[in-house]
């Protein structure tokens, strides 16, 4: 795989990971409750690891950490301010 294509995945799997907590957002402030909310957000955060999983592929563990951590933090805020 060549350095567009690694760059083009990584950005597909920031992609997703924003997704993945944005969801996971909406999954605490929806009408679901108790287990089927758990369940909910259990499923959403095991997708990001997966997705972690798949970055560390291409950037490493430490830049793969730094990564979710960075979207994570732009989802929430970005639902602070809203």
């Amino acid at each position: 795989m060549n350095e567009f294509q690694n760059q083009s995945e990584v950005a597909r799997l920031r992609t997703q990971l924003e997704q993945e907590y944005e969801a996971m957002l909406r999954g605490l402030h929806g009408l679901a409750s108790g287990t089927a909310r758990h369940t909910f957000i259990r499923a959403r955060m095991d997708n990001v690891s997966n997705y972690q999983a798949s970055l560390a592929k291409y950037v490493g563990d430490a830049d793969a950490a730094l990564i979710v951590g960075t979207v994570y933090h732009t989802v929430v805020e970005e639902q602070i301010d809203h």
